[in-house]
């Protein structure tokens, strides 16, 4: 993994309640859009990627009822879509500036 593949993500919103953090995150390289799970009391963690016939929002809103209808890739931790794509920049700055960011 390189520096800037480290450094090249946004976080686009967060929040923390009851120990479950979650966080919506858009790496501008390739316009990748996903929520990342961690439940600090229990060490679980899983992401999600959004996908484009989605509201960014609404996943990182509703995460754990997303990542029902998902596989998991139990080695990755990473709850794969069925079709995955990266978002469009329209749809990705919408994504931002409703969260303020």
């Amino acid at each position: 993994m390189t520096v800037e593949s480290l450094t090249s993500v946004r976080e686009l919103d967060g929040r923390l309640t009851c120990g479950v953090q979650v966080r919506l995150l858009w790496r501008p390289v390739d316009g990748r859009l996903w929520v990342a799970v961690v439940d600090t009391r229990t060490g679980e963690t899983f992401r999600i990627r959004v996908h484009e016939d989605e509201q960014p929002l609404d996943v990182f809103n509703h995460p754990y009822a997303y990542a029902a209808l998902r596989t998991l890739d139990a080695d990755a931790r990473e709850i794969e879509p069925e079709r995955a794509r990266p978002l469009s920049r329209p749809r990705l700055e919408r994504a931002a500036s409703a969260t303020g960011r």
